[in-house]
């Protein structure tokens, strides 16, 4: 099979397309023949060798992919060959063949094409878990997304709304805000061209957000603690723009809390939970509530160019790698 191979840690255009042997599931295992992935900043992360987890060399990138069980491990029962799949895996996806642990697979709906089964585990999970299970926000209560025009910032807008929240959208381009606009957004603010701790008090008369999903951390991170209300949350998702710093004294004052949020967690130690998140997402996606932006697509051997579109921030909504 055909594979875009990381051998040494480094930057995306040192990644190689292969011809390598298939994977081996393993007993709780299936063999996907992969139609699509998607691809994510931490993909960027993982090859450099910065990622939570490091495979052993060599190995394909990707974390998420959808397609075709080709074989099923001894010990599975969910699933048989030929099932449509979408999944969370560790790598691999970035292939024409991926492995993935049984628990980390859920059946695509019938009606849901490859595009959209391919870019719908990660964002939408990632960001409903975070929202729903870790900030536990209210109907009626504010969230403020930062980067809200980016792979995961889209699907945190969408997810506000369908909660019953009145969403405040950040982006750094009048374009992007348009976009998180589009996708349900009540409120928007240019943080490259106003202040954000100002524009969030005018538009809440002076309340703040109850809740803050940030993706992007760095500087924006401070303003962004600033314009949480009395007892706000702020949902630390990555960091785009730098590691911040988070001073405990300004949590004390305002009885406020600073929240990681780990998709990792919720597939090792809450279960339960992912598999309610993914029904709900999927439940959503049937209304018409959830609507995934895929911008771009490349082909296989383009993944490094797609990563490029990530790590240089011109990226809009998801970036699909088709293998047909």
């Amino acid at each position: 099979m055909r594979a875009m191979i990381c051998r040494a840690w480094g930057a995306p255009d040192e990644l190689r397309l292969e011809e390598i042997a298939p994977p081996e599931p393993a007993a709780d295992q299936i063999l996907i023949k992969v139609t699509a992935s998607c691809v994510n900043y931490a993909d960027t992360i993982m090859i450099k060798g910065h990622y939570q987890s490091r495979p052993d060399f060599p190995f394909a990138p990707g974390l998420e992919a959808c397609g075709e069980v080709l074989r099923c491990g001894a010990a599975t029962t969910r699933f048989k060959p030929g099932d449509r799949v979408m999944a969370l895996l560790g790598h691999g996806g970035f292939a024409e063949q991926a492995i993935a642990l049984e628990s980390d697979c859920f059946a695509v709906p019938d009606d849901m094409d490859d595009d959209t089964a391919a870019t719908f585990m990660i964002g939408y999970i990632s960001s409903h878990v975070a929202i729903r299970w870790q900030a536990k926000l209210e109907p009626g209560e504010t969230l403020l997304v930062l980067g809200a025009a980016g792979g995961v910032g889209l699907t945190a807008v969408e997810i506000g709304k369908a909660l019953g929240a009145t969403v405040i959208a950040g982006a750094s381009s009048t374009e992007k805000l348009e976009i998180a606009r589009q996708h349900g957004a009540d409120q928007l603010i240019n943080y490259k061209s106003t202040s954000l701790k100002k524009s969030v008090a005018e538009l809440t008369d002076g309340k703040g957000a109850n809740v803050c999903y940030d993706p992007v951390g760095g500087d924006l991170f401070d303003e962004a603690l600033s314009s949480l209300a009395w007892g706000g949350r702020i949902l630390v998702i990555g960091f785009v723009g730098g590691i911040p710093k988070i001073p405990a004294n300004r949590l004390l004052v305002k009885n406020r809390s600073a929240m990681g949020s780990s998709l990792r967690y919720y597939r090792e130690h809450r279960p339960d939970q992912l598999r309610a998140s993914v029904e709900e997402l999927i439940a959503w996606w049937r209304d018409g509530k959830l609507k995934p932006l895929i911008s771009q697509r490349f082909s296989l051997e383009n993944v490094p160019a797609a990563m490029a579109e990530l790590l240089e921030r011109r990226a809009v909504g998801r970036i699909v790698i088709a293998m047909a």
